[in-house]
């Protein structure tokens, strides 16, 4: 194993969140790499120590699994670290382990493997029951883990490229069995941290935390064509307290799509995606959302917070997507500080996106969608100000919008701005002039929380190996 030397920094017991950690520096002998994570490692090791070859052409898979379970006695002693140096490592699906750090030092590039025997099967997700390519089960992420705590996703902007063509070319022909993998997925975890990479071509989505906690998504660079099928950049889904920020995100699909499971299986998983903040996030994808809140949203969607993000090129801003047969809520919902340009639309809620696990769905499952809250936007080159459709007998209500600058492009300029139907709210200094079901209230700010989440508290610790 490679040498480190351990300098024990400050050997305090500090407690966030319910989180207990030691702050460890690891230097090694010859001089050392700094960078920021939610805790430190006391054991180290590289790739190369468990014989991977990094010339793009050599499988790692087993190199990947070698080093992790070698790395995973030390768990309970100070955690351990991973280091991918420069060069080219193939490899299939490997799983990580608890207290533990992934780090890809710069032209470090983890090649997904399109050998599909490198890509174990997975049981449906529980609040899904079928997979969404196909009914039966689903292929493993390419890094994958579950009942962890206290796992680090890291680099100098390491890249990790997914291969996807081989799988949206699958898709596209009809010609998959299980569903996709994705790039990342972390299950029933508890402090994640996945931060300075850049993230290339998934099969489908790219970062999929789900059933989780406590979670620092930061400084990505997430990139696929913007033709390419279910390229979702970001999925928070039935997780607690997120924090995501400072990433770019070029798509096919939406940019973020904040999910929390499918009809009758999230509804009765019953897991929530609540106190999520979304900040400085820029994103291009002209086929999609910045920000999707569903349309798998069954579980309920509560206290999401969107500030100070930028659209470019996309089809719309903050996109709200439920159906009859979803039941759920998405609720006390804020969004302020948006900057949109060459938008089709800014707002846009529809209750009729009709995908469905089965289609003897449940009726009587309305979604609640209330307390939905926008201000101080400024969007330029905009088809439509707005396209808000409720659900007859089940409108979409507490809508609020306020200090919002639209200029509609002249060349696409459409008579009607405002297309609402089943909503009910109000509306402040905003141009054009919305729809009659969101009449001006003078004066009316709409609210943003003044307190912050328990995620924006969490500090990271300066380590080195």
């Amino acid at each position: 194993m490679s040498s480190y030397l351990c300098i024990i920094v400050n050997e305090t017991h500090i407690q966030v969140l319910g989180w207990i950690s030691i702050i460890v520096t690891l230097v090694s002998v010859g001089g050392g790499v700094e960078y920021p994570a939610i805790n430190c490692r006391k054991h180290g090791a590289v790739l190369t120590d468990f014989g991977a070859v990094g010339d793009g052409e050599t499988s790692n898979t087993y190199a990947f699994k070698s080093a992790i379970t070698y790395l995973s006695q030390y768990a309970n002693d100070g955690g351990s670290l991973l280091v991918v140096p420069p060069g080219k490592w193939l490899t299939g699906s490997f799983n990580l382990t608890s207290h533990f750090t992934l780090f890809l030092q710069k032209d470090a590039l983890i090649l997904a493997s399109q050998d599909e025997s490198e890509w174990p099967s997975l049981p449906v997700l529980p609040s899904y029951g079928r997979g969404r390519d196909a009914p039966d089960g689903r292929y493993s992420s390419l890094i994958f883990g579950t009942n962890l705590t206290d796992v680090v996703i890291t680099g100098d902007n390491g890249t990790i490229d997914g291969k996807g063509s081989y799988w949206w070319s699958k898709f596209k022909n009809d010609e998959l069995k299980l569903t996709r993998p994705y790039l990342i997925e972390i299950m029933y975890s508890d402090q994640i941290q996945i931060s300075n990479l850049t993230l290339l071509n998934s099969p489908s989505w790219f970062v999929h935390p789900i059933y989780s906690s406590n979670i620092i998504i930061q400084g990505l660079t997430i990139l696929a064509p913007i033709d390419s099928p279910n390229t979702d950049g970001i999925d928070p889904d039935s997780c607690n307290n997120t924090r995501i920020e400072d990433c770019y995100i070029v798509s096919g699909d939406d940019c973020i799509a904040v999910k929390s499971g499918w009809d009758e299986y999230g509804i009765k998983v019953g897991i929530p995606t609540q106190h999520l903040i979304i900040r400085r996030i820029t994103c291009i994808s002209p086929d999609s959302a910045m920000i999707a809140l569903g349309s798998e949203m069954s579980g309920g969607i509560q206290d999401v917070r969107a500030e100070n993000n930028i659209a470019i090129n996309t089809q719309s801003a903050v996109r709200i997507k439920t159906a009859v047969g979803r039941g759920g809520y998405v609720k006390d919902v804020f969004v302020k500080g948006m900057t949109l340009s060459t938008m089709k639309y800014v707002f846009w809620m529809t209750g009729s996106y009709g995908s469905h696990p089965h289609p003897d769905f449940d009726p009587n499952a309305l979604p609640q969608i209330t307390r939905i809250n926008y201000r101080d936007i400024i969007a330029d080159n905009v088809t439509y100000s707005a396209r808000l459709e409720g659900i007859n007998n089940d409108p979409f209500t507490g809508i609020c919008i306020s200090n919002v600058t639209i200029e509609v492009s002249q060349k696409k300029k459409k008579k009607l701005q405002w297309n609402c139907t089943d909503i009910a709210g109000v509306t402040n200094s905003v141009i054009p002039q919305p729809c009659d079901l969101l009449p001006q209230k003078d004066g009316n700010e709409c609210p943003y929380p003044n307190h912050i989440l328990p995620i924006e508290n969490v500090k990271f610790h300066t380590c080195a190996f």
